[in-house]
């Protein structure tokens, strides 16, 4: 038998197993595949029956390190171009440790006024970061999922208000069905989102101008016009997964002041862009929405799971999501309160030391900076595109994402779909570098997207020539 109290005394030596992998591990992600193929059959030895008799502390880390520096995708790595993904930071992977460390429960004050005074800081400075005036307050979540249900969760709250009704106490039913208006950049975790708000995933009315998705603004007028007094919720998107396009969010502002609707923006990684003068004007308006969804994980580059949700009227937070309330629990407005009766999670951990380690050690101009050269090297990535023969962008590059295609001198139109497919299975099972394909304006396309602190131009010009050797292959 292997009682965890009989190895106290070695936490500290199996801790230092992971130090002493760390450094290779690292040093390895400038060259390394993003996903070796060849090492998917070490996964194996993570499998078979629960143990009856367990391996031990140090044997039982020693494999889990052994596997994953060889089998894990290097997602943290500057080559990892899937899912608009950033890696950590130096400050950041040290800080997530230390919220292991600690191993906090930052459901309130009462359970740690470390972790509830840290994430106090830390989404102030995420407001500061954005852009925001300050009285607005906020939730850290898991993600970007969380964020938007968050959000939405007030607007929910928000609109029950309007008609006079309390649906966090008594439910959706005997209500209509929530207005919810969308250009077609909607992403699915919005989508998502409302499914589990009990609004349904369908719920959203799209106003599309094009097949891209551009909003169609005077269709989203008539429609407000239509609703009359009847309260509806805007979703506004800064940075679209496809090609990091935004909506307007100045005009979308005005609709919903005009028109009394609740302005929630997805701004998953585009809210970023404030950060420099270069791509600010993107979110120009923002500081006009009632809500806003974005993920730390992303640009910010802090590991998962780093979601966070901006409220204007952060008392609504406490009235969507405050608890029901226990006799050994502490309520919204209590002392010993905090941020579990602010969002959808209760049990917490302490996910705000990351956000923090890493805006205290770069701080704004570090990351601006970062933003900067991000935007530089897609620029890189779509000159390179535009020089290619057997290449073609499809869309503007606002941003970090360069959406083009595989297109070949003499290939029919009607081949170029299943091409650029193959082509995108071909680059994830050579694993040199990682991106997936998408559909734009009804064409299968490639869309990498650059936001980890890594990334150099070597990283995209590799990523380029891997492109054309498979698509020639």
């Amino acid at each position: 038998m292997t009682d965890p109290l009989a190895e106290r005394d070695l936490a500290a030596d199996a801790l230092r197993r992971v130090t002493a992998a760390a450094g290779p591990y690292l040093d390895s992600l400038a060259d390394r595949k993003v996903y070796d193929d060849g090492a998917a059959e070490l996964l194996t030895a993570l499998g078979g029956a629960l143990p009856e008799h367990g391996l031990g502390t140090v044997a039982a880390v020693e494999r889990l390190i052994a596997t994953g520096t060889a089998a894990a995708t290097a997602s943290s790595g500057p080559r990892f171009f899937h899912f608009v993904t950033g890696g950590a930071t130096p400050a950041a992977l040290a800080a997530d440790w230390t919220a292991s460390l600690l191993d906090q429960n930052s459901f309130a004050r009462a359970s740690s006024a470390f972790g509830t005074e840290v994430e106090a800081v830390v989404l102030d400075w995420l407001r500061a970061l954005a852009g925001l005036p300050a009285g607005w307050g906020g939730a850290l979540v898991a993600g970007a999922t969380f964020a938007n249900f968050t959000s939405l969760g007030c607007a929910t709250h928000w609109w029950g208000e309007r008609l006079g009704a309390d649906p966090v106490r008594d439910g959706l039913a005997g209500l209509p069905r929530m207005p919810v208006l969308s250009g077609g950049y909607v992403h699915a975790s919005a989508r998502k989102a409302l499914q589990m708000l009990g609004h349904g995933r369908d719920a959203v009315e799209v106003f599309a101008a094009d097949g891209v998705g551009r909003v169609d603004l005077d269709a989203m007028a008539r429609r407000l016009d239509a609703l009359g007094d009847a309260p509806a919720v805007i979703i506004a998107n800064a940075g679209e997964v496809n090609a990091g396009d935004f909506d307007p969010l100045e005009a979308l502002a005005d609709l919903a002041r005009d028109h009394g609707a609740w302005l929630h923006v997805d701004g998953a990684f585009g809210l970023f862009a404030a950060l420099s003068p270069r791509s600010s004007h993107l979110t120009r308006g923002i500081e006009r929405a009632d809500s806003i969804a974005a993920d730390a994980h992303k640009w910010l580059n802090v590991p998962y799971e780093s979601g966070f949700a901006l409220i204007r009227e952060p008392q609504r937070l406490g009235s969507a999501f405050g608890m029901p309330g226990a006799a050994y629990l502490p309520g919204p407005q209590d002392p010993g309160g905090g941020y579990g009766l602010y969002g959808p999670e209760s049990s917490r951990r302490a996910r705000a030391l990351p956000i923090w380690a890493t805006l205290a050690a770069y701080g704004r101009d570090g990351y601006r900076a970062m933003v900067e050269r991000h935007l530089d090297l897609a620029r890189h990535l779509a000159r390179r595109v535009d020089e290619a023969d057997d290449l073609e962008r499809l869309a503007d590059v606002p941003l970090c994402i360069v959406c083009f295609r595989v297109r070949p001198p003499g290939v029919p139109e009607s081949e170029l779909d299943g091409l650029n497919r193959r082509v995108g299975a071909a680059l994830l099972a050579d694993g040199r570098v990682f991106a997936g394909t998408t559909v734009y304006d009804g064409r299968v396309a490639l869309r990498p997207a650059i936001v980890n602190w890594r990334t150099t131009e070597a990283d995209i010009d590799l990523f380029v020539r891997v492109v054309r050797e498979l698509a020639a292959a």
